[in-house]
């Protein structure tokens, strides 16, 4: 099941009605390059998100009637949703990240709340291949899922004012790295000495959705080598 309609004056959104998944998310790319070739230059930009698929048009380039069975169509071919179909998935991108109570002020915390220890935190994070589901809130900044179940916890009740800039974070049952200092509510298991995001004229993320992402612990001085500070 899936919904049509608009996002503001120039824009349509696409909502598929389902749970959060690879195969959805591969459809949602799919349709994502379809319509950049098929809008053209009368497409000013499309965001993919956890289960939608925004279009922007460029003022008064949008024949929403057309648009809008154009979109129809697309989302209701079934073809576009094949759970074996790879080609759509983004290379696979790895994270050095230190895990250390240092970088890291809720890592001891999740262990005592999880009745496991630090060492088990560690293994069942890095231990998992993660889907990138959806970027926003800053730039650089991408959902990644699922954390494994034995790690899922809420958000802190009161968000901090300032997070480092590769702070790696949990929330339910995501993850992510904060790719600059922000506020967050987030809890911080550990610290990814590697840039996100760069920006300047020709803005540039490390992770894009459809991407498989792993987090591989390093030591204290692979971290200072990456150029992390302590």
């Amino acid at each position: 099941m899936f919904e049509v309609g608009p996002a503001g004056e120039e824009g349509l959104r696409l909502v598929f009605l389902e749970a959060p998944h690879p195969a959805l998310t591969r459809c949602l790319l799919r349709i994502q390059s379809e319509a950049e070739g098929y809008f053209g230059e009368n497409l000013a930009d499309s965001v993919v998100g956890y289960t939608t698929l925004t279009l922007l048009f460029h003022p008064f380039r949008l024949e929403r009637d057309r648009a809008e069975a154009w979109l129809t169509e697309q989302a209701d071919c079934p073809a576009l949703v094949d759970p074996d179909d790879d080609s759509l998935t983004g290379t696979l991108v790895t994270l050095p990240v230190l895990y250390h109570p240092s970088v890291a002020p809720d890592l001891e915390w999740l262990a005592d709340q999880k009745d496991i220890s630090v060492d088990q935190i560690i293994a069942l994070h890095a231990g998992t291949t993660y889907f990138a589901y959806a970027t926003g809130f800053a730039p650089g900044f991408c959902y990644l899922g699922d954390l494994p179940a034995e790690l899922a916890t809420p958000r802190l009740a009161n968000p901090r004012k300032a997070v480092p800039a590769g702070a790696v974070g949990l929330a339910d049952r995501q993850t992510a790295v904060y790719p600059g200092i922000s506020p967050g509510g987030w809890r911080l298991i550990g610290s990814c000495p590697r840039p996100l995001f760069q920006s300047g004229d020709h803005p540039t993320a490390c992770l894009a959705v459809g991407n498989s992402v792993r987090f591989e612990p390093i030591t204290t001085q692979e971290y200072r080598n990456f150029g992390g500070e302590l």
